[in-house]
């Protein structure tokens, strides 16, 4: 298992998408076999996603990350778990340990959004895969019928009607065309389905 932690003065980088270092460990069994530092250039989001997938990293560790670099990642099967603060060494602790995320390492005001972390990662892998609420099947996702701020096709609510699709292997936008879901389009170079974007 390969694991990112981006660090800033000892401390877990307060914002990953600006965050300039990264620290990998390499751990078996729950032990830290290598670790190395890696700078990270400030990309776009496929692009930086697209750096953690070549370095093996399978998991990220983080404070807070914008939904569009979550989906990047998440994407490209980085699991992430974000709105950790605190130190470095006391958050690889509780890493190592299967603790996190927990109250002790809560971003400020971040603690009821980790809580539900697990629900809502299930829920975006199924609407990134085209299954579950927010899909052309009804159920509804949408902020107005109680759902999770999913707009109607299973894309971000704040996308509107308009916005882009985009593809996670090599990052092509397509304009988004109302009524049809992006993880129903492939995209015209690489034949992958796409992903919506803001």
């Amino acid at each position: 298992m390969i694991a990112a932690f981006p660090i800033w003065n000892d401390r877990i980088a307060p914002v990953f998408d600006v965050a300039g270092l990264l620290l990998l460990l390499e751990t078996s069994s729950g032990v830290v076999l290598n670790r190395r530092e890696v700078p990270l250039a400030r990309a776009l989001p496929m692009e930086k996603a697209m750096d953690l997938q070549q370095l093996g990293v399978e998991e990220l560790v983080c404070g807070a990350i914008s939904r569009p670099m979550e989906i990047a990642l998440t994407s490209r099967g980085i699991r992430v778990i974000p709105f950790i603060a605190g130190d470095f060494a006391g958050v690889v602790r509780a890493w190592l340990a299967g603790t996190l995320p927990c109250d002790a390492f809560a971003m400020p005001g971040c603690c009821g959004r980790w809580r539900n972390q697990a629900h809502n990662q299930q829920e975006r892998n199924l609407l990134m895969n085209g299954k579950g609420r927010g899909g052309m099947g009804g159920g509804g996702g949408g902020r107005g019928q109680g759902g999770s701020g999913r707009g109607r096709m299973g894309g971000p609510a704040a996308a509107g009607p308009d916005g882009f699709c985009v593809c996670p292997q090599c990052g092509r936008k397509e304009p988004h065309q109302r009524g049809v879901p992006c993880n129903q389009v492939k995209c015209p170079d690489c034949g992958i389905l796409m992903t919506r974007a803001i």
